[in-house]
């Protein structure tokens, strides 16, 4: 029986709202990130500070894991097109993590993963777990993702470590202020400012916060009944781009104009996630449709705007890039 949970990636997004639900659902769970969080005190005041580029073996835990849930990432793609060496310290962080596993003898790992893994397939229909080959990766962190995904099951094969991969895909809502597609429109919307669509055609499938974290805790709790399997999460629908942008301006109540320009080097055009698989095996029904959680993160985003630490972060996010 898992009880005792180590999550890394802890003060991010996704991090954030798994271990707010993985507290109140009881389980003891052990935060480690490389950066404090600025999003809940009590997880800060438990985080362990821990660059994963580094061994994990010389941590002094209060006790050992039953399970390893690991989320920590660079998760840009366009970011490691620019510097690949973000996608090495990808795969360099999951060999760390798998190594910590198997040398403490922690025998379960959840690795989350990523839609990227699927690359360009030019399917017209809902893409299932299976359907990813080594040459369609179309950038370094894709390749990062799917080269996780062979190690961790490599670990399983020769030291007996039972994994669960999770395949996210854009996963939005509170917590985030980062320069990702939504939290950059919402930026610049109540700004009034241009909103800039890479790809016209491009569609992909989000998926609300609470949906997301709701899914990884359906995998822990039957973990061993699932345990070598492989779930896209994810909201089973797609949406174009544009209609994102327009969507985000009317929340909002934004007078912004909306352009379109080529996709970026590395990026997709099309995915859409068959979620069949987790619907049998977990039970998992997103509940959250786009615009109800555009509305949500809307109302949030605008609130967390009010306290200056979290405008400024999203700031010096943006300005890094010349976006702010």
């Amino acid at each position: 029986m898992t009880k005792r949970i180590l999550v890394t990636g802890s003060s991010g997004t996704v991090g954030t709202a798994l271990v707010q639900a993985l507290d109140d659902a009881g389980y003891g769970v052990t935060p480690i990130d490389i950066r404090h969080s600025i999003w809940d005190a009590k997880i800060d005041r438990r985080t362990i500070i821990h660059d994963l580029r580094k061994p994990l073996d010389k941590l002094r835990l209060r006790y050992k894991p039953d399970l390893i849930i690991h989320l920590a990432a660079n998760a840009r793609v366009h970011d490691s097109v620019v510097k690949p060496q973000m996608a090495f310290d990808n795969h360099l962080m999951t060999y760390n993590v798998l190594e910590y596993a198997r040398i403490k003898s922690v025998e379960k790992v959840l690795f989350t993963s990523s839609r990227e893994v699927y690359g360009e397939t030019n399917a017209r229909s809902r893409i299932r777990e299976d359907n990813t080959h080594v040459s369609r990766m179309k950038a370094p962190y894709t390749a990062s993702k799917f080269a996780s995904e062979a190690l961790v099951h490599s670990y399983h094969d020769c030291y007996g470590i039972k994994p669960v991969i999770v395949r996210l895909s854009n996963v939005y809502g509170r917590y985030d202020v980062s320069e990702r597609v939504i939290p950059l429109f919402m930026y610049y919307a109540k700004r009034n400012r241009e909103l800039c669509v890479f790809g016209k055609e491009k569609k992909l499938d989000f998926t609300f916060i609470d949906d997301c974290t709701d899914g990884l805790i359906r995998i822990v709790r039957r973990f061993d009944r699932v345990a070598g399997m492989t779930f896209n999460i994810s909201c089973g629908k797609g949406e174009r781009l544009i209609d994102l942008a327009r969507m985000v301006v009317d929340t909002v109540g934004s007078s912004s104009k909306i352009t379109t320009t080529d996709k970026r080097v590395g990026e997709i055009s099309s995915f859409i996630g068959h979620i069949s698989q987790a619907k049998q095996k977990l039970d998992y029904r997103p509940k959250v449709s786009l615009h109800e959680g555009l509305t949500a993160t809307a109302e949030w985003y605008f609130e967390a705007m009010k306290r200056r630490r979290i405008y400024a972060t999203q700031r010096r996010n943006l300005a890094r890039r010349g976006w702010a």
